[in-house]
C-alpha cells in the first residue's frame, strides 16, 4: 500500500529543499520543524546517508479543521515532507497521501476531497 505522495525533480539537493519550501508557503504552509537526517544519523550513529531532510509543516487553517474534526489528529501534525538527493541533480519529495486520513483515523471528517464538485 502506498502511504505517500511521490514528486520527482531534476534538480540537486539544495534547490530542491528550496523549491519545496516555496511551494509550500504559496498553499499557506509554514515550516515548523527542520530536520536534518544526514547530520543526525552520522553525528549519532556514524552512518552516511545522502541528504535528507523532514521538514514539519503545518497550514493553520487545516490544522484547525482537521482537530475539530478530530482532536486526536494532533499525532499526525505537523506534515511530515521528505525532500532527498537521489542522485546528484535528482531529488525527490515525499508527502503523506491526505487521503489515508480517513483510514488511518477511522474519521470520514478527515476526507480531504471535495465531493460536492
Amino acid at each position: 500500500m502506498e502511504f505517500q505522495r511521490t514528486a520527482q525533480l531534476n534538480v540537486p539537493f539544495a534547490e530542491a529543499v528550496t523549491r519545496t519550501r516555496e511551494a509550500l508557503g504559496a498553499h499557506g504552509f509554514g515550516i515548523l520543524t527542520e530536520i536534518d537526517m544526514q547530520a543526525t544519523l552520522l553525528a549519532k550513529r556514524g552512518t552516511q546517508i545522502e541528504p535528507y531532510v523532514i521538514l514539519g509543516a503545518c497550514n493553520p487553517a487545516l490544522a484547525e479543521g482537521a482537530l475539530a474534526a478530530d482532536p486526536r489528529i494532533g499525532v499526525l501534525l505537523p506534515c511530515s515532507v521528505v525532500v532527498r538527493a537521489t542522485g546528484p541533480d535528482q531529488s525527490e519529495v515525499h508527502v503523506f497521501d491526505p487521503d489515508l486520513f480517513p483510514a488511518v483515523t477511522g474519521n470520514e471528517a478527515l476526507n480531504s476531497r471535495d465531493d460536492s464538485a
